[in-house]
């Protein structure tokens, strides 16, 4: 995401850029470019927030701007530390740098307070002591206008005692809030007398309890954008009817103003975007967290092994519009895979295993055998893995009486085994019920390295694992979290929790994996040939080894595009 030069790195730009490129020709704010990313402390990022990550710090480095993270931690209520240093370490991780610019709208609390008051003295906000059902009954509808609040036309010096007296803890929760004074026949019901403070005795996670009231967001964040000298406050579509107040707040106040401008959110397939349905998910215990590998956060992805570069990739190819639409989750998957597969070292693992022993090998002889780390990348190199008389294979890749096209191993067939031998199957070895439990092979001396002397093909490349040396490791296995694409379309009566996908995990036990991921770390990346790309799970121990399933090798968004 880093790119110094006072010119963006695309050819076309979108129709923000377009807005910034404008502006810094036409000398607009003396040509500065400053964005900010404005998450509340609320609850984890999610894969949507990436988004406005990427094009707010995108924005700000292609044109040698600043960038911001600014907190807009206004509601005590709801806002922790843990959410805090989370959406730290995910901006961090996603390549986004504030440069020190670590802000949070509690730092302006005093400064929003005394524009208040200055609103108060010029007769553009009053104390209302309507209760919160009153004031929504007083509002009006989208067809119908408000009606006045039979406290609106308070003295201004009535209005600064009881805002003070308020500010200073003397009314409870609930009693007063304080209104901007606006019109309550307004179109846009933004506009109608917008409650700007209300009194919450509530201990706020920077502040503690030096305040009894706290700023509504739509009053705060026009403000922060202000104080901060933000250019361009690019914010989602729902903000657009909100834009009128921010720039009633800043005209009346006659303060910089910042130029706002809105694009369409990130919709995905399967996937729920809503912070507050996303708690539900980890309180209820759909999940087992924030950062459960099924989760949208970010810090779930992490966990499950995708790479920032990958998300940024997918950032880039969606990009941004004015107009919401639905992005199908393969189209994530692919940009992940694009990355994996050019920097994920490969290992060999078997997560169903079925033990081969080579009858005509020698007893207690270990061969070391070359096998490529990446092929994508020649400087990766190669790595040892050890060969010996027993092994272990996929179960599925062999059948006792296979179908007309299954060309991996059964009886009397030759197979390759992946940097090793041409092995043949002669016999099958069962328990008493009859369930398969070793198969017995002879292998050929003369194809060390997979290919024969004689030239003879085989139609099938195995993967496998000395059992000698293979590593024990459970492996987590995950679909969807939701059964439907839109995980919102519930039959009459049903939570969105309907939707839950029972299968969105499978643990399996036992699995088999080759010795040189031995000193594996939580995060590190791999791909388990022929199976997919895995990662080591932060739950993984020396003496047992977790991965997590991280996307499988099969692109289904390159198919999509085949067909289309």
């Amino acid at each position: 995401m880093e790119n110094n030069n006072n010119e963006p790195n695309n050819e076309r730009l979108d129709f923000i850029r377009q807005i910034v490129a404008d502006d810094i020709e036409n000398g607009v704010n003396d040509s500065r470019v400053h964005t900010r990313f404005p998450p509340e402390p609320n609850g984890y990022l999610h894969i949507g927030h990436a988004k406005s990550i990427c094009l707010n710090y995108g924005i700000a480095a292609e044109f040698g701007g600043k960038f911001n993270l600014r907190f807009d931690d206004t509601n005590p209520c709801k806002e922790e530390q843990e959410y805090v240093d989370s959406i730290i370490e995910d901006v961090r991780w996603l390549g986004a740098d504030w440069q020190g610019r670590l802000l949070f709208g509690s730092d302006y609390f005093q400064q929003m307070y005394d524009w208040a008051v200055d609103l108060i003295k010029k007769g553009k906000a009053y104390v209302c002591d309507l209760t919160a059902e009153e004031t929504r009954a007083h509002r009006g509808t989208l067809t119908e206008p408000g009606k006045n609040s039979p406290y609106r036309d308070r003295s201004v010096e009535e209005n600064l005692d009881l805002f003070e007296r308020m500010k200073n803890g003397e009314f409870p929760d609930g009693s007063k809030t304080l209104k901007a004074k606006i019109d309550m026949a307004s179109p846009n019901v933004n506009l109608r007398d917008p409650v700007m403070y209300r009194i919450l005795h509530a201990s706020h996670h920077r502040t503690g309890d030096a305040w009894n009231i706290y700023p509504m967001y739509d009053w705060a964040h026009g403000l922060e954008d202000s104080i901060e000298g933000i250019t361009h406050s690019i914010c989602t579509l729902e903000f657009e009817n909100h834009r009128p107040l921010y720039d009633w707040f800043i005209d009346a106040l006659e303060i910089y103003h910042p130029r706002q401008i809105e694009f369409a959110r990130l919709n995905l397939t399967y996937t729920m975007m809503s912070k507050r349905k996303l708690l539900q998910l980890v309180k209820d215990k759909h999940v087992s967290g924030w950062d459960d590998s099924r989760m949208p956060t970010l810090s779930g992805m992490r966990r499950r092994g995708f790479s920032p570069e990958a998300i940024r990739s997918f950032c880039k190819t969606i990009g941004v519009n004015k107009f919401n639409s639905t992005v199908d989750y393969a189209l994530l998957e692919h940009c992940l895979r694009q990355h994996l597969n050019a920097t994920s070292p490969r290992v060999m693992a078997v997560l169903n295993p079925l033990k081969v022993v080579i009858t005509n090998y020698p007893e207690g002889e270990v061969d070391e055998l070359d096998a490529v780390n990446n092929p994508e990348d020649v400087s990766a190199g190669t790595r040892k893995v050890p060969f010996g008389k027993e092994l272990y294979v996929e179960r599925d890749d062999f059948m006792e009486e296979p179908p007309r096209k299954f060309f991996r191993l059964a009886p009397g067939r030759e197979v390759r085994l992946r940097y090793a031998y041409f092995i043949t199957c002669n016999e099958v070895i069962k328990d008493a019920d009859g369930n398969i439990t070793e198969l017995h092979c002879t292998y050929d001396p003369a194809t060390r390295g997979g290919d024969a002397p004689d030239g003879r093909k085989v139609k099938a490349t195995l993967h496998w694992v000395s059992a000698e040396h293979a590593l024990d490791a459970e492996v987590r296995l995950y679909d969807h979290l939701f059964t439907k694409e839109n995980p919102e379309e519930t039959e009459d009566g049903q939570d969105f929790t309907a939707n839950l996908n029972p299968d969105s995990l499978k643990v399996l036990s036992g699995c088999k994996i080759e010795p040189s991921v031995a000193n594996t770390k939580p995060l590190d990346r791999c791909q388990f040939e022929r199976l997919g790309y895995f990662c080591t799970d932060k739950d993984s121990t020396p003496g047992k080894l977790v991965f997590n399933k991280t996307v499988g090798l099969k692109d289904t968004w390159a198919k999509i595009q085949k067909k289309q």
